[in-house]
Parts: C-alpha cells; structure tokens; sequence
C-alpha cells in the first residue's frame, strides 16, 4: 500500500475520536471506518489532511465527504440491525465518488452495488478497492437516477448527491423494511432524510441535521475537470 509519509494511524485515531466526540455511537461504523485508509482516496498532495473532518475535492466538480457525514449516514443505514458484519445482503450506493463510502460500507453488505455518473472516477474508485483487496463491491457508470438497472432489490440505500427531492423511483428498489439516506434540497439548503420502506406502498420519512452535497445531476459524465 502507498506510504503517506506521515503516521496515518496515529491521525487515523484522531479522527475515530472526534467521530465519539460528535455523536457517533455506534462502534461497528467507528471499528469499519478506523480499519478504511482515508489518503488512499485522494491525490498525494491532500494527504496531510485526509484525516481532518472535511469534505476535499476529488477532481471532476466532486468531493469525498467529510468522515462525519460518511459515519452518520453509514449510521443511519444500519441502525435497525444489531449484529456485527455483513448485516445486509445488498447495498446500493448512488454517486459512489472516488470508493471510500464503499469501502465503509463494504463492512455491512455481502454486496455493494456502485453507481457513478463520472467515468474517470469509476476507474479511480476501482484502482483504489483493488489496491485495499477489496471485493464485494461493484461500480457501475451509470445515471443514479435509474438506480442499479437491473430487477434487483436493496436491503439500504446511500445517495451521495442531493436532488431536488428525493426520487420515489428509489423506493421501488428497496426490500421491505429497507432504508434510503439521500441528502435533499438546493445548495444551502439541504437536509438529510432517512426513509423507511414499511409496506410496498408506504414508507416512514424522518428529516436529520442539515447538509452539504454536491446535486445529483441526470445522465453520465466521461469527466471533464
């Protein structure tokens, strides 16, 4: 693996604790994240700041989120289960950057399925999970509007881009009892809604703290910077 030529563990730690410090309490996320490189996700010139709680470009008009986000949102996913592991079958992540909300993730699901719309990031992305052997994820490029394409149903959600309002379409996607977090809203005004799938026709919404995301924008990109 890359050396960051600085002690990553030890800021690495710094980071876990500063999740705690902010309200993350459950440690299946905290134990995922601490075991995730976070400089591997970006240019060499950002690694001494890779641990610091914020958002940082990944080239493209796009960012790796801040790591609260990241663990708030990967919280929220798995917050009706109990066990460790891979508590769900399949998660499908919409706007999947350059993979480090995946490999977050790829801790809870036997299967992460990745939709990014921006060519160049999902070679990067790639790159990056094979550098960390990691496996159980798939990264399609691809429109987040038409989810994974394919007839296949999602234990969680993650939306990584905010829209407008929240694509109903996403819904259909989910098992029952499955969850979908997708920041919502115009650029300065956006919050985080955790919806709940309880029947086939009805779900639960409940809206969290405010947000800062890039909008999640139809089609595909091949990545102009």
């Amino acid at each position: 693996m890359r050396s960051s030529g600085f002690t990553s563990a030890r800021v690495q730690e710094q980071m876990i604790q500063l999740m705690l410090e902010m309200g993350i309490k459950d440690f299946r996320v905290l134990d995922a994240m601490s075991q995730v490189p976070r400089h591997i996700f970006l240019d060499e010139a950002l690694w001494s700041r890779a641990y610091e709680n914020r958002s940082l470009t990944i080239g493209y008009k796009q960012t790796i989120s801040q790591p609260y986000i990241v663990a708030k949102m990967t919280e929220h996913l798995i917050s009706h289960t109990s066990k460790r592991g891979r508590v769900m079958k399949k998660i499908l992540e919409i706007g999947s950057g350059c993979g480090y909300q995946s490999a977050v993730l790829s801790y809870f699901a036997e299967e992460i399925c990745a939709v990014e719309r921006v060519k160049p990031l999902v070679m990067k992305s790639r790159e990056n999970l094979r550098e960390l052997g990691i496996r159980n994820i798939l990264i399609k490029h691809a429109d987040g509007f038409e989810g994974w394409g394919e007839s296949v149903k999602f234990d969680g959600i993650i939306c990584a881009a905010a829209p407008r309002e929240y694509p109903k379409e996403l819904l259909e996607l989910l098992e029952i009892n499955g969850k979908l977090v997708i920041p919502v809203g115009l650029e300065g005004h956006q919050k985080l809604y955790v919806i709940t799938k309880t029947s086939e026709s009805e779900h639960e919404e409940v809206i969290h703290e405010d947000v800062a995301f890039v909008p999640m924008l139809p089609g595909t990109s091949k990545g102009a910077i």
